[in-house]
């Protein structure tokens, strides 16, 4: 494993050549032990980066430790940079190199001119990624989908169904210049948010039966997860999938009565919460 001051010295550059490119069907392989069915193949690559895609790699020397890709699209009527694609080689992990690709990835969007915005999707019971997406980049969600890729796939990620968060990154907003610089964002008191659900003892979800009027009690909300669902499905499948339908079940019932997702807390070893705020996404750049 590489040290810090080690990889101080990676370079970040687009991805040009086939050999190059090439190299990220593999690193999928590395990074999530995907089969060939899952991975994203060489032609996608190169026929998004012909139209404007982005494609950006790590480098260390001349090898390739991380990459992210995305592409244009649009959400309603507003273009949008769809940010599909972030990987970085297990050896090269919490050296930050995950944050620093998608801060290059925001930059060739920003030159490019044509969007103020980036969205991706991610497993909202992964608690280390949604630490990453809304503490770390200041990202905000209004949406909840439901077994994106279907109910299951080869890769690890996908046993327990493959529900999504779609978040939006608000990339020229002063609350992203805030994470990016590292400046604390104002933080919500759990304490003063009404508890959609909870982590009990036992580690199973508490949740409220009647969402919708629980969400009159407070313009913000909160939802604990687990700190680490994945040991959880290896001890106890029945237990995840239970979180897996109580979590779908409140996020949805949230997001549908205007609740928006605005930050994330990994309080403790055992769990994090979620903060959820009545609000619309373009009222929460600031």
């Amino acid at each position: 494993m590489p040290s810090a001051t080690e990889t101080e010295s990676i370079v970040f550059r687009d991805l040009e050549t086939i050999d190059e490119i090439k190299a990220l069907e593999d690193l999928q392989i590395e990074a999530w032990g995907d089969d060939e069915r899952d991975i994203v193949p060489l032609n996608q690559f190169v026929a998004a980066r012909y139209v404007g895609g982005s494609l950006i790699g790590a480098f260390d020397a001349e090898k390739l430790v991380g990459f992210v890709y995305g592409f244009y699209g649009h959400v309603g009527q507003r273009i949008v940079h769809h940010s599909h694609m972030l990987a970085v080689s297990p050896g090269y992990r919490r050296h930050n190199l995950g944050f620093r690709l998608k801060a290059e990835q925001r930059k060739r969007v920003l030159a490019d001119g044509l969007t103020d915005r980036m969205t991706w999707t991610f497993d909202p019971l992964q608690s280390l990624n949604a630490h990453f997406n809304f503490a770390k980049l200041g990202v905000v969600s209004d949406t909840y989908k439901i077994n994106v890729y279907g109910e299951e796939g080869a890769s690890f990620l996908h046993r327990n169904g493959t529900d999504r968060l779609f978040v939006t990154w608000l990339i020229n907003s002063p609350r992203v210049q805030r994470s990016l610089s590292n400046q604390q964002r104002p933080k919500h008191d759990v304490a003063n948010s009404t508890q959609l659900i909870r982590c009990s003892e036992s580690d199973d979800p508490v949740a409220e039966a009647d969402v919708a009027n629980a969400l009159t009690r407070s313009k913000y909300a909160a939802i604990e997860i687990p700190a680490d669902i994945n040991k959880i499905e290896r001890a106890d499948f029945n237990l995840a999938r239970k979180w897996r339908e109580e979590t779908r079940r409140v996020f949805s019932q949230a997001l549908s009565e205007g609740f928006a997702v605005v930050d994330y807390s990994l309080e403790s070893e055992r769990s994090g919460y979620y903060i959820l705020e009545k609000a619309q996404l373009d009222q929460l750049g600031s």
